[in-house]
């Protein structure tokens, strides 16, 4: 048996075009602040842009809080439970009354939340502990939110109550959003709306998730047998270089409540799954349907989507 090809190793040309950012991802027709992201040395495919998210997040940040000229005397109200040292700037016009506020021990190297004007945190969990965290204009976050650095939250966003930033996480506009997230990039006008949860995931303009969909990032087995995931593309294996990636969803796909994606799932753009399927390990799409046979076991059909 021949050995995988390694994905990390072919040059931008050589990635096959269903593993192509170009191919998930139209930046001309759906402007996208952090496009730029996708055009770091390195990023041959949507696969490597995973491995990009935290550097680009805390470089775009810290360029931000370099520039900004809000409000930097931020003292908690005593209501607010805070722990270790941090940063606040607030623009004018923004609010920010937190639950609690955890920081870095004394001597650390401080981390920084910035709200922009028009923002408003009330009664959320702010971790300031290991990274900086950017709020975006208009942005509402709503009480029992909990967000960690790096996160960048664009704007005019709408975060719901319950909703979990693990850090590592690039949001653009207009979304709205309750579930838990981790090492994410969703560009604008995403509907997440519902509890979720999404990890080492790219999700392209206009895309949604039903409520309790999951897209599962980890194998089972992976958890006994540490082993990167691979995918077979026109008759040739390749080694994708990660054992965590989560679901890769381009422009408008959608998948419907309760369904749930291997490690390793690639939607091309307008692919729709229908509610309650399980999306095995592949790249689906573009303008598919996905639909279980509610009457055989183990199939998935497969339609063209006519739009």
């Amino acid at each position: 048996m021949n050995e995988p090809i390694i994905l990390g190793n072919l040059k931008p040309e050589e990635v096959p075009g269903k593993l192509q950012v170009k191919n998930y991802f139209d930046f001309k027709k759906y402007p996208f602040e952090h496009d730029a992201l996708f055009k770091s040395a390195g990023v041959n495919s949507v696969v490597a842009a995973l491995n990009e998210i935290e550097p680009y997040a805390k470089d775009w940040i810290k360029a931000k809080i370099a520039a900004a000229k809000g409000n930097s005397d931020y003292k908690p109200e005593n209501n607010v439970i805070s722990e270790g040292v941090c940063k606040v700037i607030i623009e004018p016009g923004a609010v920010f009354k937190p639950a609690n506020i955890i920081g870095v021990p004394a001597g650390k190297d401080v981390y920084t939340i910035y709200i922009r004007k028009g923002a408003s945190v009330i009664g959320s969990n702010i971790f300031l502990n290991q990274g900086d965290i950017y709020i975006g204009e208009g942005t509402i976050v709503e009480p029992g939110v909990a967000i960690k650095g790096y996160t960048i939250l664009g704007s005019k966003n709408e975060i719901r109550q319950g909703a979990y930033f693990r850090g590592s996480i690039i949001i653009g506009n207009n979304c709205v959003i309750k579930g838990e997230l981790k090492n994410v990039v969703m560009m604008n006008d995403c509907q997440f709306p519902h509890t979720c949860y999404v990890g080492d995931s790219i999700l392209g303009y206009g895309t949604h998730f039903g409520n309790q969909a999951t897209s599962a990032n980890f194998g089972i087995i992976a958890g006994i047998i540490s082993k990167t995931i691979t995918l077979k593309i026109d008759d040739k294996n390749y080694d994708l270089g990660r054992n965590k990636i989560g679901i890769i969803m381009g422009d408008y796909a959608q998948v419907g409540c309760n369904a749930v994606s291997d490690p390793g799932t690639f939607l091309l753009p307008y692919t729709i799954v229908y509610s309650l399927v399980r999306i095995p390990k592949g790249i689906y799409g573009p303008k598919e349907i996905l639909k279980n046979k509610s009457f055989e076991k183990g199939i998935t059909e497969i339609a063209k989507l006519k739009i």
